[in-house]
C-alpha cells in the first residue's frame, strides 16, 4: 500500500498514525524479537516467513476491501496458493462476523488529518449497530498488542475531530491469525481507550522531539 501524503490545511506535511507510534515507540518490537528467535530455532528464516505471512495478510485485507466495497477481489498473479488459502480462511472468518453482526456501513479506508494535533490516519472503517457509529479495525497477526490500541484510540480521535457524527458504539477489532485463519473478536467503549489516546498525544510529542535531536546530532 503507497505511503499517504497527510497534510494540513495549509500544506504543511504531517506523519501518519503508524509512523508516529513506530517511530517513538516501536512497533511491537519485543514480540517482533521474540518471533524471529522462535522462527530461528525451528531451522526457519525468519525474513522468508515475516514475507509469507505479510503476503497473506496483505491478501486477506484486499478480500475485506472489496468484500465492504461491493467489488469483487481479483487475486494479483504473483500471489502464491498457500497464500491464497490462508487469506481464505481469514476472509471467511471475517465474513461470518460481519454479517453476524449486522453492521451498515458508513465510510470505509478514510483518509483523516488532525489540524489540532498535526498528525494523519486512515482507519479501515465506521460503520453503525444499532444507530451508534463505531470503529472498524482488522489485523491480520497473532494477538492484540497495546501499540493496536494507541493506534485506534488516535483513529477515533480523527473521526471524531473531522465529521459530526461521534464514535458512540466503540471500537471493534476483529483479528485474524496469519498461519491458522483462526478469528477473534474484540470490543473497548470508547473511554476504556483514554488512556491509550494519552498515550499518543505524548508519543506524538516525542516523535517531533526525537527529528529536533536528529539534527543536533547530524
Amino acid at each position: 500500500m503507497p505511503t499517504i501524503d497527510y497534510r494540513l490545511k495549509n500544506g504543511v506535511r504531517v506523519p501518519g498514525v503508524t509512523t508516529v507510534i513506530g517511530t517513538s515507540l516501536g512497533w511491537n518490537k519485543g514480540a517482533l524479537m521474540h518471533w524471529a528467535w522462535s522462527e530461528g530455532k525451528e531451522g526457519r528464516n525468519y525474513r522468508d516467513t515475516q514475507q509469507a505471512a505479510a503476503d497473506a495478510g496483505t491478501l486477506a485485507h484486499a478480500m475485506v476491501e472489496a468484500r465492504i466495497r461491493g467489488k469483487t477481489f481479483v487475486a494479483p498473479p504473483t500471489a502464491s496458493p498457500d497464500d491464497l488459502r490462508l487469506a481464505g480462511l481469514s476472509f471467511s472468518a471475517f465474513e461470518e462476523w460481519f454479517t453476524g453482526t449486522r453492521i451498515e456501513l458508513v465510510e470505509s479506508e478514510i483518509h483523516l488529518v488532525s489540524e489540532e494535533y498535526r498528525f494523519g490516519g486512515t482507519p479501515d472503517a465506521v460503520g453503525r449497530i444499532r444507530g451508534q457509529a463505531c470503529l472498524l479495525d482488522w489485523k491480520t497477526s497473532k494477538g492484540i498488542y497495546s501499540e493496536y490500541l494507541i493506534q485506534l484510540a488516535a483513529y477515533e480521535h480523527l473521526w471524531n475531530a473531522n465529521r459530526g457524527e461521534q464514535i458512540t458504539g466503540g471500537i471493534h477489532c476483529c483479528r485474524f491469525d496469519k498461519s491458522t485463519g483462526g478469528f477473534s473478536h474484540h470490543w473497548w467503549p470508547s473511554e476504556a481507550l483514554e488512556p491509550a489516546w494519552q498515550s499518543f498525544i505524548r508519543l506524538r510529542d516525542l516523535y517531533d522531539l526525537e527529528r529536533q535531536m536528529k539534527k543536533l546530532a547530524a
